[in-house]
């Protein structure tokens, strides 16, 4: 491995190629540069990475590139955002990106940010970045297409919308009756400028003119901290890899039961996730706290320190921990807003996995012998330490209310008849005043 470069939606394949001899690896993500660097390659490049939903590369990882004498250079996206922090520590910045995130002319991550399609599908670019927008405005006012006016509406515009629903066809429909609006859509295919690609391409340049031996300016080289997340983040990688990963995916489809059940429950995650990103909501803080006191409890890690060793354990960091709480999130919030319309599907999966006719039948001998006056004198808490400790064996949660909403009851007082019901049924004929 000689050259190493990142890459995603900004630049297709044959298009590095065509400048440099690289090795390309997909949207650099948190333990990839640290990952890269055990191999000792002569450069690093990095133009695209993950953003959401994927812990980002880490400022750490690259300052130990650095430091290990491995010239890291960024450029366009991802790339042009950690050169833009990292450019004082020893990380080469390439392109007007760059330049404009460190002289603060851009701020905000999401000019750069794209919609994309998976990397089996190429990367494909679904969206367009807020920079591309800017420059491609930029010289069509150069050449007279738009007056300023309209284009200062269009670059509103844009910058308005989420950066996965900024497409030109949109852009365009609002703003259809401004003046320019329609000689601009016509000039558009061939006077589009791609602000990413063309910096990305200064950036392969560059780094081929290392390789041929032009120096890089000297630049002092920060020394990397010994954090406790740094050094559980390198246990991470130096212990985990994609074969670890698909031989334990291999222990278990050899139980087909739990593989079903854990692959559905995946599927679901990944629905929710891609519906939360098209509405752009992300799970609030509250919700992930709820997520985590709820895994505590089931797992029995009353002790942060117990959490911190779980977390370890399971090849995770808190990173990694918060991502699992907040697909817990999601799919919750997927499944309470579609409950309305659930209960006719979980019919059909019962009759499905034949369970139906024991639970219809339950049912109706329960209703046979409830007391017609609806009254008990069963005592609430006696009920809910019943069936918590007794028939499910945990402790009665503290939040009543999100946990009958998670069974798709209206609140905790249908909970309560719920499991009062039962409880009567599973006493009938004994002294329900008797202890337990």
């Amino acid at each position: 491995m000689t050259v190493v470069v990142f890459v995603g939606p900004t630049l297709a394949p044959e298009a590095i190629s065509d400048h440099l001899d690289t090795t390309i690896l997909p949207p650099v993500r948190q333990g990839d540069v640290y990952r890269v660097v055990r191999d000792n390659p002569t450069a690093i490049g990095i133009i695209d990475g993950f953003f959401e939903g994927v812990p980002s590369v880490w400022h750490k990882e690259i300052l130990w590139a650095i430091e290990q004498g491995i010239p890291v250079f960024g450029s366009a996206s991802m790339g042009a955002l950690r050169a833009a922090e990292l450019a004082d520590f020893g990380m080469i910045g390439v392109g007007g990106i760059f330049e404009d995130y460190r002289n603060g002319v851009l701020q905000d991550d999401d000019e750069v940010a794209v919609l994309h399609s998976p990397e089996e599908l190429g990367f494909q670019t679904l969206s367009e970045p807020m920079v591309s927008i800017r420059a491609s405005v930029a010289q069509a006012q150069t050449a007279g297409i738009l007056p300023s006016d309209t284009a200062a509406e269009v670059l509103r515009c844009a910058k308005s919308m989420n950066y996965r629903h900024r497409i030109w066809a949109d852009i365009f429909g609002a703003l259809q009756d401004l003046p320019g609006i329609v000689e601009f859509a016509d000039w558009l295919p061939t006077g589009r400028i791609d602000a990413k690609a063309r910096d990305a391409v200064a950036m392969l340049e560059r780094m081929s003119e290392y390789i041929a031996g032009t120096p890089l300016p000297p630049s002092d080289v920060a020394r990397t901290e010994p954090t406790l997340m740094w050094k559980a983040l390198r246990a991470r990688v130096d212990a985990g890899n994609p074969t670890a990963d698909r031989s334990v995916i291999d222990e278990l489809r050899l139980q087909p039961e739990l593989y079903a059940t854990l692959r559905d429950r995946a599927v679901l995650a990944l629905l929710s996730r891609e519906e939360a990103s098209r509405q752009d909501r992300h799970p609030e803080r509250a919700e992930l706290v709820r997520q985590m006191e709820d895994h505590r409890a089931n797992a029995d890690l009353s002790r942060r320190a117990d959490l911190m060793a779980w977390i370890e354990a399971n090849d995770l960091n808190p990173e990694g921990y918060e991502t699992m709480l907040a697909d817990a999130a999601r799919i919750e919030a997927a499944t309470t807003s579609r409950a309305d319309r659930l209960d006719r599907q979980i019919l059909s999966e019962l009759r499905r996995s034949d369970q139906y006719t024991g639970l219809r039948d339950r049912a109706a001998n329960k209703a046979e012998q409830a007391n017609p006056t609806g009254t008990s004198g069963v005592d609430r808490l006696r009920v809910l330490m019943w069936y918590f400790e007794s028939r499910l064996d945990q402790t009665v949660p503290d939040d009543l209310d999100s946990y009958a909403v998670a069974l798709g009851l209206a609140g905790r007082d249908m909970f309560y008849d719920l499991i009062e019901a039962e409880f009567l049924y599973c006493h009938r004929g004994a002294d329900t005043g008797a202890a337990e």
